[in-house]
């Protein structure tokens, strides 16, 4: 039986530099950076005091102030970025019947999920308030929650899980909704990523490990600088990025807009360490390899990636050689970018922002730069779309990511063509 073709027909976003969708991709596209100083608490006493937090947002338009004291930033950020996807695929729940709710779930990545919310929480038991340690500080310590938060919200009865694996778990929540959609098991999911960690503890915790830009707390927006020789560590960002992954037929008898269409998807384990990369990308490079092989593609056919492209002094530098091991000679002539170099590293979420932008970069016609490309690394000499979007038409690219815990993924998109 031959796979079923499987489509984007919504996107949603919630991003430090822009809260929806039009906002977010005219900002990437031109180059504007939402790193700030951290606004959520008093970040004095860090080293790091920058990241990427998104603006103008309220959840009040979400949840009443009763139920914002029982949830993580997350739901709300998921939940906002949802309803413009599934506003854009042109879905209407009030529409639903009772088997159109069945059948549409939620597979969603994030790595920390509630982390805030606890960490509020253990703030309680350690200064000895239990009375102020609320009754739901279990549930929403359980990552799996945040898929039943969104399930709820909007009704949707269908599969609800999470994918938690660091920094590849949006990646791979989409690789498995492709997965289940192409086998025939769904004929449509909301899928995507949320991220919420920008807390004391997590800003702490990076900081021990020396993983954080610490000279930039004057000028943010200079932070977060993938390829660059000064680059000192990733910028911890929060974001929400979600898309309506559907198979292509189901897609046409509801008229709804096509985006690109997934064809591929690797993930593999370098089996390494916990936090660091194999210094040879070897297997960053087979699950590309392992992409491009799904999706029944050649090296000469890659015509953009999105980087993961965190800016810390490794991970750059590894990622660069493990795309060239894969694209082999053709390397040097594909066009790549670091959208985190505007949005920070929003963690389980960064599958998810790829996503959206690589699809959109497939219908525009514009590939978005890596901003502050001021002192390239020798160690990362590709062509890192510098500085400055360029318009230029691509029919096929792939979103990478890598994460802590030796895990790779990619995401195989192509231009959309009867």
């Amino acid at each position: 039986m031959m796979a079923r073709r499987v489509v984007f027909t919504g996107l949603g976003a919630m991003s430090p530099n822009g809260s929806g969708k039009k906002q977010f991709w005219e900002n990437t596209c031109n180059g504007v950076s939402g790193v700030r100083r951290i606004s959520s608490f008093d970040p004095s006493g860090l080293e790091c005091q920058i990241a990427g937090q998104v603006q103008d947002f309220d959840p009040g338009e979400y949840y009443s102030d009763a139920d914002l004291k029982k949830l993580p930033r997350t739901v709300p950020l998921g939940v906002a970025a949802a309803k413009e996807a599934l506003s854009d695929a042109g879905i209407d729940l009030d529409e639903f019947d009772e088997e159109d709710f069945e059948s549409l779930g939620v597979l969603i990545g994030t790595g920390g999920s509630g982390f805030d919310f606890s960490e509020i929480q253990f703030g309680h038991y350690f200064a000895q308030e239990m009375h102020k340690i609320s009754p739901y500080a279990i549930s929403n310590a359980l990552v799996g929650m945040l898929s039943s938060e969104i399930s709820m919200f909007f009704g949707l009865q269908g599969r609800s899980h999470v994918m938690s694996n660091g920094c590849t778990s949006s990646t791979d929540a989409m690789g498995y909704a492709f997965n289940a959609i192409r086998s025939g098991q769904e004929d449509w999911m909301l899928t995507g990523g949320v991220e919420s960690c920008v807390t004391p503890a997590m800003m702490t915790g990076f900081q021990r490990m020396r993983a954080n830009p610490v000279h930039f707390n004057e000028d943010p927006s200079r932070g977060s600088r993938p390829f660059n020789r000064d680059r000192e560590g990733f910028v911890l960002a929060e974001g929400g990025w979600m898309l309506v992954m559907e198979e292509l037929e189901h897609a046409k008898k509801r008229n709804a807009p096509i985006y690109a269409e997934v064809i591929g998807y690797g993930t593999t384990c370098d089996a390494f360490h916990r936090v660091a990369i194999m210094p040879d990308g070897k297997q960053s490079t087979r699950a590309l390899k392992l992409a491009m092989k799904d999706a029944r593609i050649n090296e000469e056919e890659v015509q953009y990636i999105n980087f993961h492209g965190t800016s810390t002094v490794i991970n750059d530098k590894i990622e660069t050689l493990a795309v060239k091991g894969a694209l082999n000679g053709y390397a040097m002539k594909v066009p790549v970018s670091s959208t985190k170099s505007m949005v920070g590293h929003p963690q389980g979420a960064s599958g998810a922002l790829g996503a959206v932008v690589t699809a959109l970069s497939l219908q525009d016609g514009i590939l978005s730069p890596t901003i502050n490309m001021e002192n390239p690394d020798p160690d990362c000499d590709m062509d890192y779309i510098a500085n400055e979007s360029r318009e230029q038409a691509i029919q096929v690219a792939i979103s990478n990511c890598i994460s802590f815990g030796s895990k790779n993924s990619a995401l195989v998109l192509k231009k959309f063509a009867l």
